[in-house]
């Protein structure tokens, strides 16, 4: 798996939610090897015992019961145990989110039927603000109880953790939470993590402006995440074929920050090339 990624020229890979555990004595003898570098891990990584696909929120920081939230810090420390091993600076994490009935593919739906515009849409954003709001407070209390317990322990390995910025209305942190996070919590080890795709479906949806929200987090922003959406919520497509303006998206971008492209299985290699070529044409080789 790492050779085929070094061989498509990548030098350093990041380790995703979908490593299992017997997949980790080959990845670490590649690393060991120099095959290639590991520049990141996503939560859970490798994936609990029992869990064979990928599960970001297979444990929740925001979950009512505890034993779970124990499970989901409990994980998280074996991620960054494994971060250690394969020398890799940051973890990615997801928060958790706040259990209500779904209302993202239903708003994704009515964009795709072209009924934004509509009373309907409006009226169904209203009525998940609104629950969302009643909701939100226990959920974000767990949550920020539990980052707290992991600055520490990341800290103590030298270790960032990217909060990133997620596609689903139920889930945290909220659109327009992040200035108000970044500012409670100071930490040099608490950054901000960008995914291109994720920003661009709240685009779609109409809750934020994907350049303006980057601008509004640029002090803190680390690194992307990046991947193309067809319209309005297909993602994970090459760079160029769909609807993310990153050429808008170059002011933001530094050499030093990491890029990690997060390509859909379904891609050829000609594609996955031809979305890296788009990338560094419009920001850069470095």
């Amino acid at each position: 798996m790492l050779q085929e990624i070094r061989d498509l020229g990548f030098e350093y890979a990041e380790l995703s939610h979908g490593i299992r555990l017997s997949l980790l004595p080959g990845i670490l003898e590649a690393v060991d090897a120099g095959v290639i570098k590991i520049s990141s891990l996503h939560n859970f990584c490798p994936l609990p015992i029992g869990i064979n696909q990928a599960a970001p929120n297979i444990f929740k920081f925001t979950a009512e019961d505890s034993r779970e939230r124990e499970n989901a810090v409990r994980h998280t420390l074996k991620t960054f145990d494994t971060a250690v091993r394969v020398g890799a600076p940051l973890v990615v994490l997801h928060m958790g989110a706040v259990e209500m009935k779904e209302y993202t593919d239903k708003l994704l739906d009515l964009v795709k039927d072209g009924k934004k515009d509509t009373q309907k849409y409006q009226k169904l954003v209203e009525e998940m603000e609104d629950r969302r709001a009643k909701l939100s407070e226990k959920p974000m209390q767990y949550a920020y109880e539990i980052l707290r317990k992991l600055i520490a322990e990341a800290e103590t390995r030298g270790l960032k953790l990217g909060i990133e910025n997620r596609e689903a209305v139920e889930e945290i942190l909220f659109d327009n939470d992040y200035p108000f996070f970044l500012h409670e919590f100071q930490s040099p080890s608490i950054v901000y993590w960008h995914d291109t795709g994720h920003a661009q479906i709240k685009e779609n949806l109409g809750f934020i402006d994907h350049a303006d929200h980057l601008k509004a987090v640029q002090r803190r922003l680390h690194g992307f995440h990046i991947h193309d959406v067809e319209f309005p919520g297909r993602d994970h497509r090459a760079p160029g074929t769909g609807t993310v303006n990153f050429k808008g998206l170059k002011p933001f971008v530094k050499p030093e920050q990491p890029k990690i492209f997060e390509f859909s299985p379904s891609l050829d290699v000609e594609e996955v090339k031809a979305g890296v070529a788009h990338i560094k044409s419009l920001w850069g080789d470095e």
